[in-house]
């Protein structure tokens, strides 16, 4: 039970990776706040889970990361652990993407995450313990043609990370960020095979393994480990295997 007595806060936790992170939590122990905006499988997800919250959150609105910090603090206790998960994607390249989209999915995906750690971090700094998992993406870490916004606001995401894990040295706060393929959740069930078929695990990921390097970051277990750049992507971004290796159709 790596999180008894730890609470923690999991955004976009009402569904896919973010509700197997609430899940996983919860069941080394935590107490869990799952912060969404959808409101319905959010409340329905906190009742499965045994000691969990769920609190309305848009992420890009600082009053209600605020208001998702005193939930938590009230409801919960102290906050030990924050998981940057909450994210939205808008396929389009250069020309074809509008700003509107362009801006929303940095708010989302960037701005969302900076404004988390803004508001939780300097709890945790005063405490002297905590540890944050901002939710990048293999896109944080090459191009993917049609993705600009979405790739733009993953590297972001990568770099505040190794920004932030240096802001909190030496104050017993750790900053990690994982790096997930394409994962079996609403946003990647849409994602053509060709993304994932000629990679050395040719396969969508599951929810659950990107859940398992999550609770690993989060514990005392990686205690010697911040500002890292963890991948879970079946090999993706490695490279394209040799065709006479490729499997199969």
């Amino acid at each position: 039970m790596r999180f008894q007595g730890k609470v923690a806060i999991v955004t976009g936790g009402a569904r896919g990776m973010g509700a197997s992170h609430a899940r996983g939590l919860a069941a080394e122990g935590a107490r869990v706040l799952i912060g969404d905006v959808l409101d319905t499988e959010g409340k329905a997800l906190a009742e499965e889970v045994p000691g969990a919250r769920y609190v309305h959150l848009d992420v890009t609105r600082e009053d209600s990361w605020q208001h998702a910090l005193h939930t938590a603090e009230e409801a919960l206790g102290p906050v030990d652990v924050l998981v940057n998960n909450a994210g939205i994607v808008h396929f389009g390249g250069v020309e074809e993407q509008s700003p509107e989209h362009f801006r929303r999915i940095l708010d989302v995906n960037l701005v969302g995450s900076f404004l988390g750690m803004h508001t939780v971090l300097p709890g945790m700094r005063d405490r002297g313990r905590g540890a944050v998992v901002n939710v990048s993406s293999a896109a944080g870490l090459v191009g993917f043609a049609g993705g600009v916004g979405y790739v733009a606001s993953k590297w972001g995401v990568r770099g505040m990370t190794k920004a932030a894990a240096l802001d909190m040295a030496g104050s017993g706060v750790r900053v990690n960020s994982v790096h997930p393929g394409v994962i079996r959740t609403p946003m990647g069930e849409s994602a053509s095979p060709d993304l994932f078929a000629h990679q050395p695990v040719p396969r969508m990921g599951e929810p659950e393994e990107v859940t398992r390097m999550v609770l690993f970051l989060a514990s005392d277990d990686a205690s010697f480990t911040t500002g890292g750049e963890f991948l879970i992507d079946g090999g993706q971004t490695i490279g394209v295997i040799g065709h006479e290796q490729a499997p199969a159709h």
